[in-house]
């Protein structure tokens, strides 16, 4: 089974140009994406062989995600219990049987002036996923807008304290790390460095690989040993971060 995570900074915008190669290349059985920026109907998606699940939010053109996949859900829900948050429409949850997949976009803190609100959040993301993990294992994915260690992002130094490389952001981050969650590649590639998925489109970051590493898969730790692969697709353009990947044994 496949799984990808993409920002997508857009649909519509990606929609014009670069979203479908994208979509048939990574081939996915479950294909999420976040930031979409769109209402219900501003677009249609032809996409044989996939059901569709969408959380758009209340605020036009702001936030938003989505879910495209092959298997059929038991069931699905959007938010996580908390009206501030799931009117922006961050999350969706499919309960696939055997497990819970789901799809995030965290919010960003905007320059720390938002940092008590994101602290908020993750109190509550951490307890829902643990909610989930007691019943069933999880597999989370998504934007998490924040770079874990130095060697998620090229310039670690002058970008401490930024947001989304906060000590407190980060240390959040641990947190739900150890809460039973693995994040995946990092497991597998401990010390490969220049492994980004954002790039500003400022000052050519992408062409010089300026970037940091912010979206991930997380998983279940009992989930680890059925892993056959996680990538990051940094050949795929399009939108300023690329997509990300899990290939793991059916949980069929």
């Amino acid at each position: 089974m496949k799984f990808v995570s993409w920002n997508v900074n857009g649909l519509r915008a990606r929609l014009k140009k670069d979203f479908m190669p994208a979509f048939n290349q990574l081939d996915a059985d479950i294909f999420a994406v976040q930031e979409i920026k769109m209402q219900p109907g501003e677009a249609i998606l032809q996409l044989d062989g996939y059901k569709q699940f969408w959380n758009c939010g209340n605020r036009k053109g702001y936030s938003g995600t989505a879910i495209f996949s092959r298997i059929e859900p038991k069931d699905f829900t959007c938010g996580i219990g908390v009206d501030e948050f799931d009117d922006e429409g961050r999350v969706i949850t499919l309960d696939c049987g055997k497990y819970f997949f789901v799809n995030v976009y965290v919010p960003n803190s905007h320059n720390l002036e938002w940092l008590e609100r994101r602290m908020s959040w993750e109190y509550t993301f951490r307890k829902y996923l643990q909610t989930l993990d007691k019943r069933k294992p999880v597999i989370v994915c998504g934007d998490f807008n924040v770079a874990h260690q130095p060697i998620d992002l090229k310039n670690p130094a002058s970008n401490h304290q930024s947001a989304g490389f906060s000590d407190e952001e980060r240390g959040k981050f641990s947190e739900l790390l150890e809460a039973v969650f693995v994040y995946i590649f990092r497991r597998r590639n401990q010390t490969l460095t220049g492994a980004y998925t954002w790039w500003s489109y400022l000052r050519k970051a992408r062409l010089t690989n300026a970037g940091w590493r912010i979206d991930y898969f997380l998983i279940s730790e009992r989930l680890t040993e059925r892993v056959i692969d996680a990538t990051i697709e940094n050949k795929i353009f399009g939108s300023d971060h690329c997509p990300v990947t899990l290939t793991i044994d059916s949980l069929e």
